[in-house]
């Protein structure tokens, strides 16, 4: 009796936590069918509406009424673009100095670990302006170089995959050197494969984080034409002198979820195997 309340209990906290994150999400569903007139009247309606079609076309092939972002497609080709670069960057970098930290022994290899730990302790503020100082020096204003390339760094994920080759086994090592495997072969043909779900988990979180970069891309980019998602619904949402098309607006959001609930479903197993699995 006791389990089954406790279960009764569990299963009512998910569901109000379900509703209390879906409820908005609906509501934007439901505000991306139907007119901008239906919107503003009151009450809003709670049911989708017959306008599905037009709105998302014209989000998707024209965008906004004040045409200060582009197309809701090139923005997400921009976005797309961004995220898979910061993502597969990060887990490059992260885990080739990983490796070199852990299996290379060479003066001041804890030093320079450290060096990059530190970097969790410095907030975005701290950073932002140095960098942005030297991407102009550089300059990568409105390149997706000068997007991404500062982003491709991850002191937290060269954390994490140190941790993880902390605890391969030395047999592995010296088995590669008995076959006469260099440390590039023993990178690719062991690290590697025995990293696939660490790898697989990183590239779900890094992925939502370069897709929902704001504050960076809003410094670095000033062509519309470069607009990535994010800035794009913000720059929708008009001023006093102009009228927002918020059915847009919603069609856009919606549009904006879809990659990376893709990634989520899609890589779902892998994350939380990832996460969870500790077998080597």
């Amino acid at each position: 009796m006791l389990n089954q309340r406790s279960n009764w209990l569990a299963h009512s906290i998910i569901w109000l936590g379900l509703l209390v994150v879906a409820f908005p999400l609906y509501f934007t569903f439901v505000a991306s069918t139907v007119t901008n007139q239906a919107l503003a009247q009151a009450p809003m309606p709670i049911l989708p509406g017959a306008q599905a079609m037009e709105n998302y076309s014209a989000a998707l092939f024209q965008g906004s009424g004040n045409k200060l972002s582009p197309p809701v497609m090139t923005m997400l080709q921009n976005s797309l673009v961004m995220a898979l670069v910061i993502t597969f960057g990060k887990i490059v970098l992260s885990i080739l100095s990983a490796y070199a930290v852990v299996f290379f022994k060479f003066p001041g290899r804890m030093i320079f670990f450290w060096m990059i730990f530190i970097t969790l302790m410095l907030p975005v503020e701290v950073r932002i302006l140095p960098t942005y100082e030297v991407v102009s020096d550089m300059k990568l204003i409105n390149t997706f170089t000068g997007i991404t390339l500062p982003l491709m760094a991850s002191a937290t994920a060269t954390l994490l995959f140190r941790q993880f080759f902390m605890t391969v086994p030395n047999e592995y090592v010296e088995a590669a050197k008995m076959d006469g495997a260099g440390p590039m072969r023993f990178f690719w043909d062991i690290l590697v494969p025995l990293s696939r779900t660490n790898i697989a988990a990183l590239f779900v979180i890094l992925f939502i984080y370069g897709w929902n970069q704001y504050l960076w891309p809003l410094l670095i980019v000033t062509e519309k034409s470069l607009d990535t998602i994010v800035i794009g619904i913000k720059k929708m949402i008009g001023n006093s002198d102009t009228v927002t098309d918020w059915n847009i607006v919603m069609s856009t959001t919606i549009l904006a979820l879809l990659p990376p609930v893709v990634v989520i479903i899609l890589m779902q197993r892998w994350f939380v195997k990832g996460l969870v699995d500790s077998e080597k």
